[in-house]
């Protein structure tokens, strides 16, 4: 499988993410309420750890299609991990 299929997909999802962000903030220009901007910012806050998880997991699926050695794999998906982790405590 070419890696074009794995980089297509990280476009879309990173596009997909961009617009639910956009239309978050037309959102809160919208209502002008700060209750419904921080419930709005809430959700946008939950999908962006979701899109970095599944931008990076097409990534790394790419690049072991690719015959990338299993310890660069490794180091990148523990990296993401850190990253996760460092961000909820």
């Amino acid at each position: 499988m070419s890696n074009d299929v794995y980089l297509k997909g990280m476009v879309l999802i990173r596009l997909i993410s961009a617009s639910i962000e956009l239309t978050g903030a037309i959102l809160m220009w919208r209502f002008q309420r700060l209750d419904v901007a921080v419930r709005i910012n809430g959700f946008l806050g939950l999908a962006g750890p979701i899109v970095l998880t599944s931008t990076m997991l097409l990534g790394i699926a790419g690049m072991t299609a690719s015959n990338v050695s299993f310890n660069k794999i490794a180091w990148i998906a523990a990296g993401v991990v850190m990253i996760l982790w460092g961000t909820t405590r």
